[in-house]
């Protein structure tokens, strides 16, 4: 196609401004919509993105909390209901939590609790069945194991005629 001067059309801007001066700007518009649109969907999709993961490093973190628990309570229940035993266990946990503490609550209204976590702050209070807080917290009140690059390691034990277990550290 030519226009009036012989010179062929193109579908780029032209310096003919009374014709084609208007489609042009609108799609230049147009262009810088789309871009603008682009941008905010890629904007949107990295702050989800990062929400999501930091969400599930959070959900990680509870598991090991949970897991620590009932892996903690399982234990305690299988030296309970042997006659004697010593075991020595490794658990693992958040490297937030500075340590593991042991205390007697049990005159609290809330139910009582005789295991916590210290950290920046009580994250979490349990109470652990079948063990002697007496004995357990007899020196050191609250009696404390702490936490090394995630691992919190104890004996458990349990002597010949005695009904409870007794948790120890191991240095």
């Amino acid at each position: 196609m030519h226009n009036k001067r012989g010179a062929h059309k193109t579908r780029a801007c032209t310096r003919d401004y009374l014709k084609n001066f208007a489609p042009c700007k609108r799609s230049q518009m147009q262009l810088s919509f789309g871009m603008i649109f682009s941008i905010f969907l890629i904007i949107i999709f990295l702050v989800v993105s990062f929400y999501a993961i930091r969400k599930f490093l959070s959900f990680q973190e509870t598991i090991k909390i949970e897991k620590f628990f009932n892996d903690l309570q399982s234990d305690v229940d299988k030296i309970w209901k042997s006659a004697q035993a010593s075991q020595k266990e490794e658990y693992f946990l958040p490297k937030k939590i500075e340590a593991v503490c042991f205390t007697d609550r049990e005159d609290e209204e809330e139910g009582g609790y005789n295991l916590y976590f210290r950290s920046e702050r009580i994250i979490r209070e349990e109470k652990i069945e079948n063990i002697d807080i007496n004995e357990i917290i007899k020196d050191e009140n609250p009696f404390c194991i702490k936490n090394e690059n995630g691992k919190i390691k104890m004996r458990l034990v349990k002597n010949f005629g005695e009904s409870l277990v007794t948790i120890k550290k191991i240095e």
